[in-house]
C-alpha cells in the first residue's frame, strides 16, 4: 500500500498456493487481503494441476481482483521441484492449456510471471512466452534469470527485450532493479512496457517516486519507518506486526551507520511506544551525525 502511494502502477499479492485456496485455509486467504487504494491490484496463484489452478481462480473471484496471474517463476525446490512455479517452464504446451483454460473461463485478464528457463541449458523464454501470448494471456512479466541460478549473477536484459519482440502482449522486465536510472536503463534496453520491482523496493518505497535513498533526509527515512511500523502492528497485532516488519527495517537501515545498542534495541523491541521511543533516539544520532 506504501508503494502504491509512492507511485507504483499496480500491485501483486505474494504467491499463494491453490491447494491451500481450495482447502480455505486462512493463512492463504489473508496473502490475498489489499486495501481499496492499491488498486488495481493482481492475485498470483500457483499450482501444477491445472484443474485445481481454475478451481481457485474461480474461488478466489468473490474478492474481486482485477488480474489473475499464473506464477511460473518461482525456484523454490519445494514449489518448482513439485512442477510448480518454475517447474511449468519444462511444459510450454501445459502452460498454453493453463492460460487457455483460465483465459476463457475467468471474467478478468490472466497474466504469466516466468522465468527464462529450468537452467543455462534449457532456456525457452520465448517459446513459453509465446505459449502465454498465443493462448489468451494478457500480460507477461518475466524475471531475467533461470531456475537454476534462484538470485544469483545478473538478470540477462537481452532475453527480456528477445521476449518484447517476440509477443504483442505488454511485457513487465524484472531483475536488478535497484535504483532509480535502473527503471530507464532496462526500459531503454529492452523497451519493455512496465518494470516489477520486488527485493529493490524493500526499505526503498521512494524508487517508485522516482527518488533515490541518497535523496532522501533522515528524518523523512525515520517518518516512513514510524508509519509502516504502526501499519504493521494495525494489521497483526504488536507483537507479529514489529517481528514481522524486522525485515524491511534492517534495509530501511542499511545505508546508516547505525549506533549499535540503538540498532539492537529497535531489532529486538515488540511493545510499539518502546519502539518508537528508540526511532526518536534514531532520528536524534541520525541527525547529529550529518546524515540526513
Amino acid at each position: 500500500a506504501l508503494c502504491r502511494e509512492f507511485g507504483s502502477a499496480m500491485s501483486y499479492t505474494p504467491f499463494v498456493n491453490a491447494m491451500e485456496i481450495l482447502a480455505r485455509q486462512p493463512r492463504a486467504l489473508r496473502l490475498l487481503d489489499y486495501l481499496p487504494a492499491e488498486r488495481p491490484v493482481v492475485f498470483q496463484l500457483f499450482d501444477s494441476d491445472e484443474e485445481r489452478l481454475l478451481k481457485a481462480a474461480r474461488s478466489v473471484l468473490d474478492l474481486q481482483p482485477d488480474i489473475l496471474d499464473i506464477n511460473m517463476g518461482c525456484s523454490v525446490r519445494s514449489v518448482s521441484g513439485r512442477g510448480a512455479g518454475a517447474g511449468l517452464l519444462r511444459d510450454p504446451r501445459k502452460v498454453a492449456r493453463i492460460v487457455s483454460s483460465l483465459s476463457r473461463a475467468l471474467p478478468v485478464p490472466v497474466t504469466a510471471k516466468i522465468r527464462l528457463g529450468w537452467d543455462a541449458h534449457s532456456t525457452n523464454h520465448i517459446e513459453v512466452a509465446r505459449a502465454v501470448a498465443d493462448h489468451g494471456g494478457a500480460l507477461i512479466a518475466v524475471h531475467g534469470r533461470t531456475r537454476q541460478q534462484h538470485y544469483s549473477g545478473r538478470a540477462d536484459w537481452d532475453a527480456i527485450a528477445a521476449v518484447k519482440a517476440a509477443v504483442a502482449i505488454p511485457v513487465i522486465g524484472n531483475g536488478d532493479i535497484q535504483r532509480v536510472e535502473d527503471i530507464q536503463r532496462m526500459r531503454g534496453h529492452t523497451g519493455c512496457d512496465g518494470v516489477m520491482i520486488g527485493r529493490g523496493a524493500i526499505g526503498n518505497p521512494w524508487i517508485f517516486q522516482g527518488r533515490d535513498r541518497r535523496q532522501i533526509p533522515a528524518s523523512e527515512i525515520v517518518a516512513t519507518i514510524g508509519r509502516h511500523a504502526r501499519s504493521m502492528v494495525d494489521y497483526y497485532g504488536e507483537r507479529d506486526g514489529l517481528v514481522l516488519f524486522r525485515k524491511h527495517l534492517v534495509r530501511y537501515l542499511q545505508p546508516f551507520s547505525v549506533p549499535v545498542p540503538t540498532r539492537a534495541a529497535l531489532l529486538s523491541t515488540t511493545p510499539l511506544p518502546t519502539f518508537e521511543e528508540h526511532l526518536r533516539q534514531l532520528e536524534t544520532a541520525l541527525c547529529v551525525s550529518g546524515a540526513n
